[in-house]
């Protein structure tokens, strides 16, 4: 069973059925004992906790009474002492234990600078949380102490997570739940000290020294204290700019950073915060320029709990719709561990089922920003997930509703306005004019509201409908106008014809503009009003600003100073864009420059019209080509991390260039694009987007191979079937790829094609040795390093297992040399496999730690996962249960987060194997079959894990002496083994035969069995329980001398049937099928 005391007291029965508790009585005994997490509580303690300092006369046989009551609920758990009682769980069952150990965890991992590992562990331990701690027991005597004691804790472990985080460059993403922490807190100096921290980091330099100062007054009034040196020094190293403050760079984006205040929107925040509590999708409308994506941003960040914020503006395509939210989740496939097999479907269900499992089990709200112009698809995402999520929430901005049931609409009103006559401080209190005032001063220090400009600032407000950002743009106007000079002009050209204005009718049907005016018809004098403000900002501007501004829109997700003075063309590219961000056209965010994309919407339409649009995204593509290109190299180097977070900030745009390039029938540029980019699709997991523009591209090119472009090609294809294609649909495509890879006779352009190669297309048949052109070695030490690992890999299949160990350690040592973290865990972890064969479990997890430091780095969660289990397995066969259990319950909770159902199921595989072996079958089978009823994913590595789950229960079965069953669950394994290549599930199933075949104590059979199971793993079984008590009894039964006879014989034996006679080149599964038929099967 599982307790939780961090929220409601609640237990579930193996691990997921809730198990009712009873009244408040019982449910503080059962949290007094979860506090002892499996320790003796005493007699004394129990009473004082239930009844306080004066308990009745009767207290000790009312306690008994209870506990009486509370083992009718949970069982023999309950465990008399004769101190007192004791409640037989695991630590780790207990969420407020589970909870202590990786806050400890997390705290030491801070400590030793290991920021990756601490963000984990620390987000681990805080996502336990279901509410205040004992929320249900408040009254209990014991209870107020208890929950104070583990809020404190909480807190603590919240600002160890914003020091992780804050050292991983994620400040902006901190800010709303510093800024939360801080309100409720006031006088907690470490949180305000990070918030402090944050804010600099964020170019907030201004804030950062008023949050000191609010901290120094708070201080004094009410505890009559300066701060302390530690939030002093802070603020001094504020005050200097030291560049100890510097941010890290960010490794994603979340809630995206706001540069400004919100001003004038509390009531619609309020109303926003109750219809979500309300409805599960809330959808702000609204024209462009209204603050819908302001609104959501804000709202988002003061809801607790997770928030997942996705920006679909910089799609050009629908289709990319659940892939954009999958990678805004971090649900990623990062690395090799779990590749497809030869001639099946890749090993990823599709991103809306993944999406799908990923948020079943969390309840986070997703936020959907700009929907418009990818309506249908949005839309379809949405009921999809909605009806599959029960505790999933919606939030989307859109200038159309969703239109899906359950759908609940909240159109984005102006700014409120004063009436007319206002004197300068009542103006002040409307929204509207509190906005200009805001914005006015960020460009004029000096700026006030005085009776002198009151009227005609409230003109302008007035003029501008109380749109936002058409305030904006007119305040910043006043670096250079009059408040009088910006009314009179803002006048006329809202009062005058829009079409006249712009020259483009707002119902053109290229207009993307004219989105802006969708919804509700009163809509349309504010889009009216947007839009020739809009223009009259854009006819401020001179030739060389304009050409800038209109150039900039080819950019998805923003630019760097660099890649616009490269695509846009034109001369002090960096003055002009000074000049775009005082005038509010721009905006700086670190080193990128962005639009919002109102206005960039707008400045498109000026691409167009210039004639500059086929130009220019020739330009965008040809500079992010060669920015790929110079970045391929430096992956595969020590500065890998570095250029994964420059090409992670690069992400839309290189989609956006292959995307174009293929709409656009160049199909060199796209190959090129596409096989530029390949060591960050891999690095970063995003198989199933490239699977989806390589699909998109081969379909354009066809079956004929652009002349010089073997390798893209190649590429191409290889990637459409490994990130979801099936080959009976790209049969054609992968016979050509493998062809034109397998006659490769010098260094490719493109190296990783080699290792997508071998993924892909799976080793070729048994026996088959590596034929390496001369060309191919020597030249370059990464791809010397991955062929003599490729050769490691053949080598170990045809069970030469010492030759292959050795040249794998040789080629870990090359790529450490190198710097290439992502192969490093690829080739430490097959290392591990090697090990575990010859059972040296000391030395898997000492491989596991390091594979796990260098996943952790790479931010590859599905890899850690993996590996976390694969070090789990090792320390069970240790005997360290504790660590295993630990292992595999951390890795079932990044599995359920990212929405990997294979990983879970192998990790409760693993669980349940442990539970099996201590012979506790009917909780191990309990585990099994829940595990298989959540694998149902159509991929390899899903049914790699239905398998070995197959096995597990015919293991049952056979220990219950159930010899049909066992058989039936075996054939099942038998029949659904991918290949003849993985000949080490094929030899776990010939022991399980073996085991099988001594129900009916016919220990020949089994001996032989075991011989067919060490010829096809190429060793004998080491460590393996089951393996060994099956042996044991075959040489009671035999002897030892026919035992070793017998075994002999199966370990030779390769034919269709076990009296043929020897014969290499037949299946060596026919063997295992032959067996289930002479069982009868």
């Amino acid at each position: 069973m599982r307790f939780g005391i961090l929220g409601q007291t609640e237990a579930w029965l193996d691990h997921e059925r809730p198990v009712s508790i009873g009244g408040p009585g019982l449910r503080a005994l059962l949290g007094l004992l979860l506090l002892g997490a499996g320790r003796v509580v005493t007699s004394e303690r129990l009473i004082d906790g239930l009844y306080g300092a004066e308990p009745p006369a009767s207290a000790t046989n009312a306690l008994q009474a209870q506990v009486s009551r509370l083992r009718q609920q949970i069982g023999d758990l309950v465990v008399r002492h004769p101190a007192g009682y004791r409640l037989a769980v695991e630590p780790d069952d207990v969420d407020v234990s589970r909870f202590e150990r990786l806050a400890a965890e997390g705290r030491r991992a801070l400590a030793s600078g290991d920021h990756h590992a601490a963000a984990a562990l620390l987000r681990e331990a805080l996502g336990l949380w279901r509410g205040p701690a004992l929320a249900d027991i408040p009254d209990a005597p014991f209870a107020a102490a208890e929950a104070a004691r583990l809020e404190e804790l909480r807190l603590d472990t919240a600002e160890d997570l914003a020091e992780a985080a804050l050292a991983l460059g994620e400040h902006r993403d901190l800010l709303p739940e510093l800024h939360r922490r801080v309100t409720v807190h006031p006088l907690r100096e470490r949180s305000r000290g990070q918030l402090m921290r944050a804010l600099y980091a964020s170019g907030r330099q201004a804030e950062a020294l008023a949050a000191f100062e609010d901290a120094r007054r708070r201080l004094a009034d009410e505890l009559g204290t300066d701060p302390s040196a530690e939030l002093a020094a802070i603020h001094l190293a504020v005050l200097r700019s030291d560049p100890s403050l510097s941010p890290a760079s960010p490794a994603r984006r979340s809630i995206p950073a706001q540069l400004t205040t919100l001003v004038g929107r509390a009531d619609e925040l309020r109303l926003i915060d109750a219809l979500l509590s309300e409805a599960r999708l809330v959808t702000l409308t609204g024209p462009g320029g209204t603050g819908k994506t302001r609104l959501a941003a804000e709202a988002a960040g003061r809801r607790s709990g997770g928030v997942c914020f996705v920006e679909l503006a910089p799609l050009g395509d629908g289709t990319d719709v659940p892939q954009t939210v999958l990678a805004a989740l971090g649900l990623q496939e990062t690395g090799l561990l779990a590749g497809p097999a030869p001639g099946r479907q890749a090993a990823l269900p599709d991103p809306l089922a993944r999406l799908v499992a990923a948020l079943t089990d969390r309840p986070p709200l997703l936020v959907l920003d700009n929907c418009e112009h990818v309506v249908e698809e949005t839309a379809r995402l949405a009921d999809r997930l909605l009806a599959a999520c029960p505790a999933l929430r919606i939030l989307a901005t859109s200038r159309e509703a969703l239109g899906i049931t359950g759908e609940r609409l909240y159109p984005v009103p102006p700014l409120a306005l004063p009436p007319s006559g206002s004197g300068a401080g009542e103006a002040l209190a409307y929204p509207a004019v509190e906005l200009f005032a805001e914005r006015a001063r960020a460009v004029w220090p000096g700026f006030e509201l005085d009776a002198s400009i009151a009227e005609d600032v409230l003109r302008v407000c007035r003029a501008l409908d109380g749109l936002p950002l058409a305030i904006e743009l007119a305040a910043a106007r006043l670096r250079s106008m009059s408040a009088t000079e910006i009314a009179t002009r803002l006048g006329v050209a809202v009062r005058g014809d829009v079409e006249t204005i712009s020259g483009v009718a707002d119902d053109a049907p290229a207009d993307r503009f004219a989105l802006l005016s969708r919804g509700s018809r009163t809509a349309q004098p504010r889009h009216r009003t947007l839009r020739a403000v809009v223009e009259w900002s854009w006819d401020l501007l001179d030739d060389t600003e304009r050409a800038l501004a209109r150039r900039l829109t080819v950019f998805a997700g923003g630019a760097t100073l660099e890649g616009a003075e490269q695509v846009c063309g034109l001369p002090d590219t960096d003055g002009v864009l000074a000049s775009l961000v005082e005038k509010s056209l721009v905006e700086v965010v670190g080193d990128r420059y962005r639009m919002l994309e109102t206005i960039r919407a707008f400045c498109a339409e000026r691409l167009a019209e210039a004639g500059e649009e086929a130009r220019l995204h020739d330009a965008h593509s040809a500079y992010f080509l060669r920015f790929a290109e110079s970045a391929d190299a430096h992956l595969r180097r020590s500065e890998q991390l570095e250029w994964l977070r420059r090409l992670d900030d690069e992400h839309d745009n290189l989609h956006a260039a292959v995307r174009r390039a293929i709409r656009s029938g160049d199909a060199v540029r796209a190959l090129r694009l596409l096989s530029a980019s390949t060591g960050y699709w891999l690095l970063r997991g995003l198989r199933s987007e490239v699977a989806g523009l390589a699909r998109d591209l081969l379909a354009r090119i066809g079956p004929e191979v652009p002349a010089g472009l073997d390798e893209e090609y190649a590429l191409s294809a290889f990637f459409a079937v490994w990130g979801g294609g099936h080959v009976a649909e790209l049969g054609g495509y992968m016979e050509t790829a493998l062809g034109l890879v397998d006659h490769m006779e010098t260094i490719p352009r493109q190296p990783y094609v080699f290792l997508v190669r071998a993924t892909v297309g799976g080793p070729p048949e048994r026996g088959t040795e590596i034929q390496v052109p001369p060309g191919l070695l020597g030249v370059d030490p990464w791809v010397s390093a991955l062929i003599n690992f490729g050769g490691a890999f053949l080598l170990a299949f045809n069970g030469r297992l010492q030759e292959a160990e050795r040249q794998v350690i040789a080629s870990v040592a090359a790529v450490r040399a190198i710097g290439d973290r992502w192969l490093l865990v690829t080739m430490i972890s097959a290392h591990a496999d090697l090990v575990t064969l010859r059972g040296d479990y000391g030395e898997v997890e000492a491989l596991c730690n390091e594979a796990l430091e260098l996943a952790e780095q790479l931010g590859a969660v599905l890899d850690v996962a993996e590996i976390l289990c694969r070090r789990a397995a090792g320390r069970a066969r240790m005997g360290d249960e504790a660590g295993a259990r630990a292992d595999y319950k951390r890795a079932v909770g990044l599995a359920r987060r990212a929405g990997a159902p294979e990983i879970l199921a192998t990790a409760h595989l693993g669980l349940g194997e442990m539970i099996r072996l201590r012979g506790d079958l009917g909780e191990a089978r309990s585990l099994f079959e829940n595990a298989l009823a959540e694998c149902t994913a159509d991929s390899y590595s899903a049914e790699e894990a239905r398998t070995r789950l197959f096995l597990a229960l015919g293991w049952i079965a056979q220990m219950e002496g159930d010899e049909a069953n066992a058989l039936a669950w075996h054939r099942r394994a038998l029949t659904t083994v991918v290949s003849d290549r993985d000949l080490s599930l094929a030899a776990r199933i010939a022991e399980g035969l073996a085991g099988v075949a001594l129900l009916s104590h016919d220990g020949e059979r089994a001996a032989l069995l075991l011989g067919v199971g060490s010829a096809l793993r190429g060793s004998p079984s080491v460590g393996d329980p089951d393996a060994a008590r099956v042996a044991a009894r075959c040489r009671a039964l035999l002897g030892d001398a026919a035992y070793d006879d017998v075994y002999e014989r199966g370990r030779l034996l390769t034919g269709e049937r076990m009296t043929a006679v020897p014969d290499a080149s037949a299946p060596a599964l026919t063997v295992l099928e032959g067996h289930l038929s002479a069982f009868g099967g």
